[in-house]
Parts: structure tokens; C-alpha cells; sequence
């Protein structure tokens, strides 16, 4: 028989994915994990919130709380007396940390209770949170933070005087140990349970916004923003 040609594989690029780890590889579901850099980008810029996720006086907290992305970094702000912002600032090793973000794009409805579930998009960021000294890369990350909800408001809003930067601190986690989890289709019913009469598929949710409310004490001479049109 004549000799098979080596099978050749391409290793991952690390430009586009990220590199898997022990915290980062699903233990259930591993087909519905990915590592590719632009799916998680896509993933986190459309989250308003995120949980972080962190060890105080040995006990697990986690707090839902506003964040930012730029390129490779993620920036979490808080009052300068939160625990996880005083933890971070109190050593030069950081503050270990895990951060997610979920989308819930569907309710999937099974004939069996067992394979009811969720049509999600989410991702997991493990790593060690620093406090952000730097002034410039302050001022960045905050308005990433305020860009993170509404793309474009920084620029259409006054910014932090010295008296409020410095009752706000700052955290930065490096994109390094991170991983996506999707699922999407209907439900996995079993072959036993196909003829049961019960009604099984999807309920897609949708986010929406509302027609912008003006405050009370608003000139009605300034008009909507356009980037509140388009969303």
C-alpha cells in the first residue's frame, strides 16, 4: 500500500486566539468553548455589566459593576472604599480576580424538564487586577467605561474634575487567560420523548431600547444625540 503523507496542523495563532488553560477549558460542553479574539471582543463590547468575581478575608465575593475594554485590557472603576479597588491598590501583586460577562439570547423549551436551557453567549476572564495610577491611562479607562454602554457619550459629556478622579480608582485586567462559551440552537430532546405532546423550541430574546426621556430640567433647545438614534 503506498505510504500515507503526514497529516500537517497548523498551530493557533496567537494574534487571533487565545491560549487555552486548565481555567479556561470547560469541563461539560467543550464544543461550545472558544478562544478566537474577535468573538470574545464581540462578546464583552456589546455587555453593559460584567461580574467580578474575587477572594476578601477567605470568603468568595462577587459584584456586578460597570467596565470598559480597551484593545487587551479590561477596566472595572469604583468608589475608592470598595473592597475590590482597596484590595487591588493594597499590594504590588494585585488582586486575583475573575470577571464574566452573559448575554441570554434564548429560552429553549424541551419536551423533558432535564434538557430545558438558555441560548447564551458569555466569557470568563481570569487574572490579576492592578490599580491604574497613570493619569492618562485613568482618563482612558474611564471613558471606556462611560463608551461601554453608549459608544461616543465621552465625548458629549463634561469629564471628572480632579475633586471626583479622586474619589474614583481604577482596576486593569490584562485579556491573557480568557475563554467564550456559546450555545445556540433548539432543544436536544431524547428519541424516547420526540412523541410527547408537550411544545418544544425557542423563545428568542431580544434586547431593545425605548425612546430617549429628556430630564425635567433639560434645555428643549439641545436635541437627542444621534448615537441615541441608532441604537
Amino acid at each position: 500500500m503506498p505510504e500515507t503523507a503526514p497529516q500537517q496542523t497548523t498551530a493557533p495563532d496567537p494574534a487571533t486566539v487565545y491560549a487555552p488553560t486548565g481555567r479556561t477549558v470547560p469541563t461539560r460542553s467543550r464544543e461550545r468553548a472558544s478562544y478566537d479574539r474577535e468573538q470574545v471582543h464581540s462578546i464583552l463590547d456589546a455587555a453593559y455589566v460584567c461580574h467580578l468575581g474575587f477572594v476578601r478575608d477567605g470568603a468568595p465575593v462577587v459584584l456586578p459593576t460597570l467596565f470598559g475594554r480597551v484593545g487587551e485590557r479590561l477596566y472595572v472603576h469604583g468608589s475608592t472604599g470598595s473592597r475590590p479597588l482597596r484590595a487591588a491598590s493594597g499590594s504590588d501583586e494585585g488582586l486575583a480576580v475573575c470577571l464574566t460577562v452573559t448575554h441570554v439570547d434564548g429560552i429553549v423549551l424541551a419536551r423533558s424538564a432535564f434538557h430545558h436551557s438558555l441560548n447564551y453567549r458569555s466569557v470568563v476572564v481570569h487574572g490579576i487586577a492592578h490599580t491604574v495610577t497613570d493619569p492618562e491611562e485613568r482618563r482612558t479607562a474611564l471613558d471606556a467605561i462611560v463608551d461601554q454602554v453608549v459608544p461616543g457619550r465621552s465625548r458629549d459629556a463634561r469629564p471628572a474634575d480632579e475633586k471626583e478622579l479622586a474619589a474614583t480608582a481604577v482596576i486593569r485586567l490584562d485579556l491573557r487567560e480568557v475563554s467564550a462559551k456559546i450555545r445556540t440552537g433548539g432543544p436536544n430532546d431524547d428519541d424516547r420523548d420526540l412523541g410527547l405532546p408537550h411544545w418544544a423550541g425557542v423563545v428568542p430574546l431580544v434586547r431593545s431600547h425605548g425612546t430617549p426621556v429628556p430630564a425635567a430640567d433639560l434645555d428643549p433647545a439641545i436635541p437627542v444625540p444621534d448615537y441615541l438614534g441608532t441604537r
